[in-house]
């Protein structure tokens, strides 16, 4: 699985185009929303070949060059990670340094906070995951 730019061995990806990265792709659509640029579906669309298995650094980092572009820079986000697996938190400073090399910006600038659904609604194998991103 590929989570914030992070691969976690032993643990199945999520389904994507790309290579599933929630994290990576919950900020991309946050930083598109925040300077009114549509989401990530516009810009990398599944029916594009060249975007198949990008890794969703790859894709973040394209997200932050495009909304430059458009005259906005990327002050600083936050991100809640929603899983039962992998656990996030021990890898959460790795997680914030891959997240700032793709963004262009300091660590510092970064949260990223981990919690588990706890079978509220995630429901089967709890194989799912859902990421949360705010800029601020």
């Amino acid at each position: 699985m590929w989570l914030g730019g992070l691969r976690f061995e032993g643990v199945d990806g999520l389904a994507g185009h790309s290579d599933g990265d929630a994290v990576c792709h919950a900020l991309a659509d946050a930083l598109f929303g925040a300077a009114s640029l549509g989401d990530v579906g516009e810009h990398f669309p599944d029916t594009e070949p060249a975007v198949a298995g990008i890794p969703g650094s790859e894709l973040l980092g394209r997200s932050a060059a495009l909304v430059r572009q458009a005259g906005f820079e990327v002050a600083s986000c936050d991100v809640t990670v929603i899983c039962e697996n992998p656990p996030v938190a021990p890898r959460r400073d790795e997680m914030r340094s891959a997240l700032a090399a793709a963004l262009g910006i300091d660590a510092g600038a970064i949260s990223v906070k981990a919690t588990r659904p706890e079978g509220l609604w995630l429901a089967g194998d709890g194989a799912g995951c859902l990421a949360v991103a705010v800029l601020t």
